[in-house]
């Protein structure tokens, strides 16, 4: 499987690091070969058609300098979408930024991959926020498969456990604990009685909030989230707009203690109930299995049969976001084996 993996930060630098460190394994266990061929960034490419060695991409990534100055495979300058069209490959990997805006480039990396016959794993909510439903459509007419287990949970799999592990019952509600920001911010708060300004800066010193906090406090990223369960998990074609979201900015020691009265917490919770996708501050059991601290993310499904299923786990980090790509390559490639068999057995 050849690979061209679109950004080149933390969660780009995670799945080149897993793919080098594990690619014997999965060679050996699943028959799975994968080989990055190219790796664009926005200062250019490095690009090796016969695949970028685990040693070069650890050269590549100790060296620090512009990936468009490696002295035998770089092309500085050249577009990512120049390489997505015409560097030869099976998958396009895109981790760059999210921007909701208007979810560019992610948004016109992943459209260029399809219509040149390309199968897309990528962890950038952006594009799936504003127009999940379009994309969708556009995989499928182009008959190439579109997945993004690390948009929700990182490297917890969120949404393979729904769609798999529950597939023979019906979900009827989905709640969750979907942003570890948040969630630490809210933690410190009740936990030790800080302010939500002290708590947001503690959260920036340790590198778990952005210096412009605002995807992450205003409910933006879970949000986000929120949207990509209801379209994979319920079927439910939305967009960000729809979603009713509130942020936790306003939410007091007070409201806090008030809620410790009656054994209770608040959270930022995201949910999907009777159809309405909302995102707010919410007042839970802190003996609730949802009631996660600090960054975990935690998500329960209400079903039909299974009644109320949790999982928790980590929410965020290079490395566990960049699992969720390796998983998803698999899943990609165990769907082209499957339709290669039914190929044949048609014939």
């Amino acid at each position: 499987m050849r690979i061209i993996l679109v950004g080149y930060g933390v969660v780009g630098k995670g799945v080149t690091t897993i793919i080098a460190r594990r690619y014997a394994e999965k060679v050996k266990g699943y028959g799975f070969n994968p080989k990055i061929v190219a790796i664009a960034d926005i200062d250019g490419a490095v690009i090796n058609p016969r695949g970028l060695s685990p040693q070069k991409l650890e050269e590549i990534k100790q060296r620090g300098y512009p990936i468009s100055k490696d002295p035998d495979f770089g092309r500085p300058g050249i577009p990512a979408l120049d390489v997505i069209e015409s560097v030869e490959a099976e998958v396009v990997v895109e981790v760059t930024p999210v921007n909701i805006k208007n979810a560019e480039p992610a948004l016109s990396h992943i459209t260029k991959a399809f219509k040149t016959g390309k199968h897309v794993v990528t962890t950038n909510k952006g594009p799936l926020a504003l127009a999940m439903p379009a994309l969708t459509e556009l995989a499928e007419y182009n008959n190439v498969y579109l997945r993004f287990s690390g948009t929700v949970g990182g490297g917890t799999p969120m949404l393979e456990f729904a769609k798999r592990c529950l597939a023979g019952d019906r979900i009827l509600a989905i709640r969750g604990i979907l942003n570890g920001t948040t969630n630490y911010i809210l933690t410190e708060m009740s936990q030790n009685g800080v302010g939500f300004q002290e708590a947001l800066a503690n959260a920036q010193k340790l590198g778990y909030a952005e210096r412009e906090p605002s995807m992450d406090i205003d409910g933006c990223d879970t949000a986000c989230k929120v949207v990509i369960l209801s379209n994979w998990i319920m079927n439910q074609k939305i967009t960000l707009k729809d979603v009713d979201r509130t942020g936790i900015r306003n939410v007091s020691l007070e409201a806090l203690d008030e809620a410790a009265k009656r054994g209770n917490t608040i959270k930022l919770i995201g949910s999907i109930d009777e159809g309405k996708p909302t995102v707010k501050p919410t007042e839970i059991p802190k003996n609730h299995p949802l009631c996660v601290s600090g960054v975990l993310n935690a998500i329960t499904f209400s079903t039909e049969y299974a009644a109320e299923q949790t999982l928790i786990g980590r929410g965020a980090g290079g490395i566990e976001t960049a699992s969720a790509v390796l998983r998803d390559l698999l899943d990609i490639r165990h769907k082209l084996a499957n339709r290669m068999l039914n190929n044949n057995s048609e014939s």
